[in-house]
């Protein structure tokens, strides 16, 4: 694991962008592991002014998000198709035929499941994940106690998750008890994983998860076992790192951020 420190919450999500450009640029047919929230929002903006400005093709690339709600139809305005479509897929030139996202409305949610880690085999795997972390800790919808080598699965969220996410709902009554969501081992499976935080109030778990020992108690933690992932968080969210200077160091010394440095 490395641990890249940018000023702002704009500079880390730009970099994390900018990563995922070159990834596509280099392997057009590359496939997304994807997940949603604020902090993505950022990087699917930057993502689509490359697309308008520039010409990122999308067209041969595949993405597999992490997790959907369970009991939301996909035009649901608060379902992650809905988040997906809105803020990256109709925007660029995907095949919607090629992203892929957990069906929450599916009858037989095991067979989904299975179905789910089927497709993401099927494509030969994910090539680059892209990850926030909640406040518990999780990565996708693996609430704490999830087993390091769980694979896609039906996960009820904690009473922390639903109040964190019940501001897009209206209220904690309508935000829905459980979701689809890729494993830790599933994710762990992935060539390269990068995970982005921002914020002072991800400061903890991001220290936690970071530089404090892996646990299923926070499954973010596992992170420290892959063999290829980035954690890119601003000032903000590594205020509680105690090697600052040192992941500081990797990024202004390292060949591999060299592109990054100074250009935007």
């Amino acid at each position: 694991m490395e641990v890249i420190i940018r000023p702002t919450a704009g500079d880390a999500a730009n970099l994390a962008a900018r990563l995922m450009a070159r990834c596509l640029r280099d392997k057009p047919q590359i496939v997304f592991g994807l997940a949603t929230g604020r902090t993505m929002a950022r990087v699917y903006a930057i993502l689509v002014e490359m697309h308008k400005a520039g010409g990122l093709d999308f067209s041969l690339a595949s993405t597999f998000n992490l997790d959907e709600y369970v009991g939301l139809a996909p035009d649901d305005e608060q379902s992650y198709r809905h988040y997906m479509n809105m803020h990256l897929f109709d925007l660029v030139n995907i095949d919607l035929r090629n992203t892929y996202l957990p069906d929450g409305n599916a009858p037989d949610l095991n067979a989904e499941c299975e179905r789910y880690e089927w497709l993401i085999g099927e494509r030969g795997g994910i090539d680059f994940q892209l990850l926030g972390i909640g406040r518990t800790g999780h990565i996708g919808f693996n609430e704490p106690l999830s087993a390091m080598f769980s694979r896609t699965r039906v996960k009820a969220l904690t009473p922390e998750t639903v109040e964190q996410n019940a501001a897009l709902f209206g209220s904690p009554e309508r935000v829905p008890r459980h979701a689809i969501t890729m494993g830790v081992g599933t994710i762990l499976d992935a060539k390269r994983c990068v995970l982005l935080a921002t914020g002072p109030e991800k400061s903890d778990i991001v220290a936690r998860a970071v530089e404090g020992p892996i646990t299923s108690m926070v499954s973010a933690s596992a992170l420290q076992m892959h063999r290829r992932c980035t954690v890119i968080v601003d000032q903000d969210a590594a205020s509680r790192l105690e090697h600052q200077e040192y992941y500081e160091w990797i990024f202004e010394n390292e060949p591999e951020w060299e592109p990054y440095r100074y250009k935007k």
